[in-house]
């Protein structure tokens, strides 16, 4: 079983399935594109969508701080049982692009250079606060549109 977790946001509630615990990243979210005016009786069909994205969040605070709700426990679908890959990269501050990406498994992690339109699919790795992750699901993010 693994956590959902409702997110306040200004288009209504949104939902996050906490799946995995890294040890230095934290909570791993998997983050939902869907709002909704009340909160769900069943979580089981959201779960088994995609995500829009996943990213790392200090979970265990937020929780403590009243900024998110845990509202549920659900089976993690099996796709979402493994571990799964992401992408990260230096942003150049002159351009505001990465020019080189790495691939991340969350144990090693490898150089690529330029991404496939495939990998541009993938989360990209980093830990993100309340504030940033409320407005990525506000604006509908994902990270195939990320301009870096």
């Amino acid at each position: 079983m693994a956590t959902i977790v409702e997110i306040n946001t200004a288009k209504g509630q949104a939902y996050a399935h906490y799946v995995h615990q890294h040890k230095q990243y934290g909570a791993l979210l998997r983050v939902f594109g869907k709002h909704f005016d009340a909160r769900p009786d069943t979580f089981t069909e959201l779960v088994r969508n995609r995500p829009v994205f996943m990213c790392f969040f200090p979970l265990g605070a937020a929780v403590n701080r009243r900024i998110v709700s845990i509202v549920d426990n659900v089976a993690l679908p099996s796709d979402a049982k493994k571990f799964p890959m992401f992408r990260a990269g230096v942003v150049d501050p002159a351009t505001r692009k990465v020019s080189v990406w790495w691939l991340w498994d969350g144990e090693k992690e490898w150089r690529i250079g330029q991404l496939t339109a495939e990998q541009r699919q993938l989360s990209i790795r980093g830990v993100w606060n309340d504030a940033l992750l409320v407005k990525r699901i506000e604006c509908g993010w994902t990270p195939e549109t990320d301009p870096t």
